[in-house]
């Protein structure tokens, strides 16, 4: 079975995170959006654990659904072109860690999957003897990276580990903040249990590949959804049974593993370097030759993914390992899409009513992007099919993140869509960027 699965997420337990993040809006985004298999997130929450056990039954071996009065509630609020689409939930949680290594300031994010409720109290039990675990959905715990995988291996066979976001500044196992070169100097004598990495929404695999010690991990690709509109931006492709231990299997081996479903790297927070309160951005050349220091105040550059990949990479862009078959997709939010052509922000009523219209018709976001005919998709929505045309092919124009603050991509060049020719896009072509820029 093809599936997208998106194993991080989080509550409305977490801070800065949408109340609507319940068990029944994730259910019915993840129905809107195509995506199969979702995490739970935050589990550790003692609030939202009771909520979990509440609201979900066992389904496959490892993996949860939502109980079917709640499930009956949900299918109700959506067109019938995707309300039957079956979910399932794993029970996850990302978790923060801050302690001293090297004398240097380690601050890393991880995620943690577990196959069942008594392997989430065991790691609960540990975890809660280091830090108050209903403060926040995703716990801060003065623990050291590789301590916390041992306690998640001890929880119970099936547990793993993936370390989060791997490039990002500040909390990546990769980040220039607060990061390691490698995994087996952040994780120690158990690197060994590490099989995937999540690469984030400012890296793809295409820019994970030019570090050849990477090349045994799975890169894995989730949301990090805060909401559940958010749910899907990035999805990691599996062709196994809808099973937590077959999904297991296949982040272990490769088989079954089909590749990911990115964010434009340039559309994330940190793609590349800079000061956002000095409005200062800079391609990894210029940071090297200013030093690392802002041009404005004097105080030292955040300094992106583009940036830290390049100080890791030993070999060119476009190398793909032995044996590597996996694929990876650059996609833009349908909403994104619409709200461009429409001239209007992607969370307007205006984008919101186009976008229910077209599940509607045609099925859940993620098959629009990737799989309807571009006939029929200008038959509902005029340009439509030339956008998501033109996505598909890669031909997109961006305007890269940098310090916190998201980019943006861009499928028409300023006044192309009033132009009389539509479907010249030789404009577009020309004032293409380089999506992997140095």
């Amino acid at each position: 079975m093809r599936f997208h699965a998106d194993l991080h997420i989080h509550s409305k337990y977490s801070r800065a995170c949408s109340k609507d993040s319940d068990l029944a809006h994730l259910t019915r985004w993840a129905r809107h959006k195509g995506v199969t298999l979702m995490g739970t997130g935050d589990f550790t929450h003692p609030s939202w654990f009771g909520l979990l056990r509440e609201g979900l039954v066992p389904a496959e071996p490892g993996l949860f659904r939502l109980r079917d009065d709640l499930d009956r509630e949900v299918a109700r609020t959506l067109p019938s072109s995707v309300a039957s689409a079956p979910v399932r939930f794993m029970l996850t949680v990302e978790v923060s860690t801050v302690y001293r290594r090297g004398g240097r300031t380690r601050k890393l994010h991880h995620l943690i999957n577990v196959p069942g409720f008594e392997e989430a109290e065991a790691l609960n039990r540990e975890l809660g003897k280091i830090a108050d675990l209903g403060s926040d959905g995703r716990p801060t715990l003065g623990l050291d990276s590789r301590d916390l995988l041992e306690i998640t291996l001890n929880s119970g066979e099936g547990s793993y580990l993936v370390p989060a976001h791997v490039w990002t500044p500040w909390f990546g196992v990769f980040g220039s903040k607060s990061g390691f070169d490698t995994v087996e100097e952040c994780y120690g004598d158990l690197s060994e249990h590490i099989f995937a990495l999540e690469t984030g929404l400012s890296s793809d695999p295409e820019m994970n590949r030019r570090v050849s010690a990477l090349d045994g991990y799975r890169l894995v690709s989730y949301s990090d959804a805060h909401s559940p509109p958010r749910i899907g931006r990035e999805t990691t492709v599996l062709d196994t049974d809808l099973d937590y231990f077959a999904v297991l299997r296949a982040l272990r081996t490769g088989e079954g593993y089909e590749g990911t479903v990115e964010f434009f790297p340039e559309e994330g927070r940190y793609h590349l370097d800079g000061h956002r309160k000095c409005g200062v951005r800079l391609e990894p050349e210029e940071t090297r030759r200013l030093g690392g220091i802002c041009p404005v105040c004097g105080r030292p550059l955040t300094v992106g993914v583009l940036s830290r990949v390049e100080d890791l990479a030993d070999r060119p862009a476009g190398v793909r390992p032995a044996g590597d078959t996996s694929v990876s997709e650059g996609l833009v939010p349908l909403p994104e899409i619409v709200g461009e052509i429409l001239d209007v922000g992607p969370t307007s009523k205006k984008v919101v009513g186009e976008v229910d219209r077209l599940v509607a018709a045609l099925g859940p976001e993620l098959r629009i992007l990737q799989e309807t005919p571009v006939g029929d998709l200008e038959s509902r929505l005029p340009r439509l099919g030339e956008a998501i045309g033109r996505l598909r092919r890669g031909e997109v124009i961006s305007d890269p993140g940098f310090d916190g603050e998201y980019g943006v991509i861009r499928l028409f060049a300023p006044g192309e869509q009033e132009a009389p020719t539509l479907f010249d896009t030789s404009a577009l072509k020309n004032g293409l960027k380089d999506r992997h820029v140095g």
